[in-house]
């Protein structure tokens, strides 16, 4: 398959991008090239996202761009993966002619196979089908896109929670847990291979184990993947509140590897609005956890994310949440106007909120945030962290990268100034002089 060039699209989130990774991983190892550039490929590959409106749009937007590709060349082929294609199968078959295959959330170790056939004259394949027992495919070749020194690691796929707007449940099963050692077997050939930054995640990364072990493991994984050689910090994504447990909480706190940072989404704080969103805290739990992190763990960077327009969310309840916001200073902060999801019971629920109003609301809370944010960010100035370089800004002549504060793609850089050439993927120490918006201005002290 050495003559046939592949040109991969991947969208969504991370833990999507780890299903691409695997995809190209094998398709590496069967022979295929890869371009960027779509009029040079003969297979088309886009790994989709499904989640809410904005990102079916995008995927739409993306299989159509790549479909004018195939209208200058009829024998390109059209493979659709992801969870657009597990959604929507039977829409995309029917009124879509130009895929030649879809793929679904749990069937993606097949793509070599799906483009083999797609070769041989096949069309219209259709490799959907929900997998309970489905879980990882452990020991598969998998090509990181990302920069070497970071690398995500999933630890489960799927999702118990049931949120009433969520159709993660519907495209990606129960909840199943990788076993402990393979994860870190995963993770020792990573840093073996220069990865420093471990992220681990998964739709709930602290219920990680409890299905297939019978108690929370995610202390234990995190505590024995800080002990792997080449390890410098163990980052955790999508922490759901009721299952920080004060295990995980200590472990935090005596693993200097394990970066003070907690990604917790919230996605409200009035009680109604999280009855019905299905979620399993209370105003006053939520509270009482974020002040108790805060108290325990000194410097801890809670991020959260919020949704907006929840069906029957009044104006009185959105300033509920506003002032809390207003009340918590969150250090990162991410909002989303609820999408009306066919198939989940929110959907069906009375008092949809318009979608200008949905705006409207989007914006306020994130006007509010960005204060915050700036307000936090100049507090900052004077302080020295270790910086993680990720590369070089020419434009504005200073490195670039991230303290233990941000995660990478969803939270702001720091741009360095040095008088010497660092090496990119390497650890130095910065003090800041500047906080702007999202981002910082620091000075190199040093290289570590």
């Amino acid at each position: 398959m050495q003559s046939f060039k592949v040109g991969f699209i991947s969208l969504g989130c991370d833990k999507n991008l780890i299903d691409s990774e695997i995809m190209l991983g094998l398709l590496q190892k069967e022979g295929f090239s890869f371009t960027r550039d779509p009029k040079d490929a003969q297979i088309l590959v886009v790994n989709t996202c499904g989640f809410i409106e904005d990102a079916k749009q995008e995927s739409i937007d993306t299989i159509f761009e790549l479909i004018n590709y195939k209208k200058l060349d009829k024998n390109k082929k059209i493979i659709v993966t992801g969870c657009l294609a597990q959604r929507y199968k039977d829409e995309l078959l029917d009124q879509i002619g130009e895929i030649d295959a879809l793929i679904g959330t749990m069937n993606y170790t097949e793509i070599v196979n799906v483009i083999k056939q797609c070769i041989n004259g096949k069309h219209g394949l259709n490799l959907t089908e929900l997998q309970n027992e489905f879980c990882y495919p452990e020991n598969l070749p998998r090509v990181s896109t990302a920069p070497k020194h970071t690398v995500y690691i999933k630890v489960a796929e799927g999702c118990n929670n049931r949120c009433t707007y969520c159709v993660i449940p519907l495209l990606r099963g129960s909840y199943k847990s990788r076993h402990l050692e393979n994860i870190l077997n995963e993770i020792r050939r990573f840093a073996n291979s220069g990865a420093k930054e471990i992220i681990l995640i998964a739709q709930d990364t602290t219920q990680y184990g409890i299905d297939l072990y019978g108690e929370y493991k995610l202390p234990e994984l995190i505590e024995s993947a800080s002990k792997i050689s080449g390890v410098e910090w163990i980052r955790l994504l999508y922490c759901y509140p009721q299952y920080i447990s004060e295990e995980l909480i200590n472990t935090i706190l005596n693993n200097d590897k394990i970066c003070r940072y907690l990604d917790i989404p919230l996605q409200h704080i009035n009680n109604d609005i999280l009855k019905k969103m299905g979620r399993k805290t209370t105003k006053t739990q939520i509270k009482n956890l974020i002040a108790k992190l805060r108290k325990k763990i000194p410097g801890i960077v809670l991020r959260t994310t919020f949704i907006v327009g929840f069906p029957g969310e009044t104006e009185e309840e959105f300033e509920e949440l506003l002032d809390f916001v207003r009340e918590v200073e969150f250090d990162k902060l991410g909002v989303f106007s609820y999408s009306q999801e066919g198939g989940t019971p929110a959907a069906l629920m009375p008092l949809q909120v318009s979608k200008s109003e949905k705006i409207k609301r989007y914006n306020k809370l994130m006007k509010l945030q960005k204060d915050i944010s700036r307000k936090k960010n100049e507090n900052l100035c004077g302080k020295t962290f270790k910086v993680l370089v990720e590369g070089f800004d020419d434009e504005k002549n200073m490195y670039y990268g991230r303290t233990y504060r941000d995660a990478p793609e969803i939270d702001g850089e720091i741009f360095v100034k040095s008088d010497k050439k660092i090496k990119i993927g390497s650890f130095v120490h910065a003090k800041i002089i500047k906080g702007l918006d999202y981002d910082l201005i620091g000075e190199v002290l040093d290289e570590s």
